[in-house]
């Protein structure tokens, strides 16, 4: 052979090597990581390679997403999914590269542009089955009887806002410390609750056990109940929660009489990976499922549905056991999302009374993204809302300014107003929105909110409340009286922010 040519061939040799020699992906992956908060990821890839073309599915805790654009080269491998979000899209991309039985893989994070690091290998049957585990039929649908709790919206906190997964025993102890010291317990503020990263794995009976964060969490509960305080805890009706940790599926009886066993007092319950065995046409009977376990357990908790307003669970969330019930999905420490929660909350209020609540999420007050008035708007509206407080800030080091915000007696007076009516929108436009709420002896509360980005002056008629004046005007930010106005009132709001007044004969 002319030496030209075995050149030529070397070439041609190793150029196809990597492609004849790379394993073929075929099959179950269980892939593991960590995000910079310390929450762990877990999810898995259900590959199917023909030559360089891979599809498949992409598995998290809550979702399966198919697999698009799928290529091998060689040890390289890359693929796209789609996610959707109502009626927007996003692509999110993959790489990874084939090291022996292992797969490194760049994945996309949601909120940083810097990517996530997984590593993945062959799943084993137990986690094929955990990860897609067998349907279990659904009840039939009763009514379960009102607990007779949340005969106001609740008021507390929640660690997800603000920790996500870096949430422990002692900052809980230190939160439960703060709501104490800093006055949030004086002003109303009572549940302590611990979001998505608590769980450990089942003991031999299938009970559930927390991990290492939270050593004991009866000792944790005793330890917020001798604060004058309570303690809620989270779970979800799948195999596992949004973060990929031990959900309650199939094991929702157990897990309510270890909750009531532990002193628990409120449950949030997450559909998250539910959804990849049941349909929304179950969701009722899903979430009824833990309304009849929690009533069976013979403890008073709160049962809280989240489940991101998908099925219209207004209209069924009380049947069901629920004191409250997530209207949107999850809140952002910004404005748009703020504003957008809010603006989809129109024509809810029918279903909102004493003891089953509208919820928009939680509160993002002192968490940095918004500014002083847009967190005051924050407030206000919830408060208009009948929504439930629960704070996400880290109430250690709190502000004044946040504390003041937060423990502002005549906002938390319009919010748990004992008459249980949800404030409805009265106007809505480009430049301001205005709400009303009725309150008890024939008062109201009302929200103008400033949408511009400068100072303007926004008026309130009280004919468009249908009302006569004059009536007494009191400004609930400003702690101060307006005196008797007979038409109407007027003030200047700063950009993206609210006044908030009640008005009485």
């Amino acid at each position: 052979m002319k030496p030209v040519l075995q050149r030529c061939l070397l070439v041609l040799l190793l150029v196809a090597a990597p492609s004849a020699l790379a394993a073929d992906l075929t099959g179950d992956w269980t892939a593991t990581g960590q995000r910079p908060d310390g929450s762990k990821i877990q999810m898995m890839f259900r590959f199917r390679q023909d030559g360089s073309r891979l599809t498949g599915i992409v598995s998290r805790s809550s979702s399966d997403l198919a697999i698009v654009n799928g290529q091998v080269n060689g040890s390289q491998f890359s693929f796209d999914v789609q996610m959707s979000f109502g009626e927007r899209s996003r692509t999110l991309s993959y790489s990874g590269t084939i090291t022996g039985d292992a797969l490194e893989i760049s994945a996309p994070n949601p909120r940083s542009d810097v990517p996530l690091h997984l590593t993945a290998r062959h799943a084993t049957a137990a986690e094929v089955a955990a990860n897609w585990p067998e349907r279990i039929p659904v009840p039939a649908l009763h009514p379960v009887p009102a607990n007779g709790l949340a005969r106001t919206p609740p008021m507390g906190w929640n660690s997800w806002n603000h920790f996500a997964g870096k949430i422990d025993d002692k900052t809980v102890r230190e939160i439960a410390d703060a709501m104490v010291s800093n006055g949030m317990k004086a002003a109303g503020y009572v549940y302590v609750n611990i979001d998505d990263t608590w769980q450990g794995t089942r003991d031999a009976q299938g009970n559930i056990r927390p991990n290492d964060k939270f050593p004991d969490m009866k000792a944790l509960a005793d330890y917020v109940h001798s604060k004058g305080l309570k303690i809620g805890i989270y779970s979800g009706p799948g195999p596992k929660t949004c973060a990929g940790y031990e959900g309650s599926y199939g094991r929702e009886a157990q897990d309510a009489r270890t909750y009531a066993a532990w002193g628990i007092d409120y449950l949030k319950y997450d559909w998250c990976s539910a959804g990849k065995i049941y349909q929304d046409d179950d969701m009722q009977a899903v979430y009824q499922k833990m309304g009849d376990a929690l009533r069976a357990a013979g403890r008073p908790i709160v049962y809280s549905l989240c489940q991101y307003g998908r099925d219209a669970v207004w209209e069924w969330g009380a049947a069901v056991g629920g004191n409250l019930w997530r209207t949107t999905g999850d809140i952002s420490d910004n404005w748009n999302s703020m504003m957008g929660i809010v603006t989809h909350q129109f024509g809810l209020e029918r279903w909102a009374g004493p003891g089953h609540w509208n919820d928009p999420d939680m509160l993002e007050i002192g968490n940095g993204g918004m500014t002083a008035d847009e967190y005051r708007t924050h407030m206000s509206l919830w408060a208009i809302l009948a929504a439930p407080l629960l704070a996400g800030n880290d109430l250690r080091d709190a502000s004044r300014e946040t504390l003041d915000m937060l423990e502002n007696r005549e906002v938390i007076a319009v919010d748990q107003n004992p008459l249980g009516q949800q404030g409805h929108r009265v106007a809505f436009n480009a430049n301001f929105g205005e709400w009303a709420r009725p309150l008890s002896g024939g008062a109201q509360a009302v929200a103008l909110v400033n949408f511009g980005d400068a100072a303007a002056t926004l008026s309130v008629n009280w004919k468009d409340l249908g009302l006569n004046g004059p009536l007494n005007v009191r400004d609930l930010w400003a702690h101060a009286d307006r005196g008797r106005q007979a038409d109407g009132f007027s003030a200047q709001v700063p950009p993206h922010g609210v006044l908030l007044i009640e008005i009485k004969p």
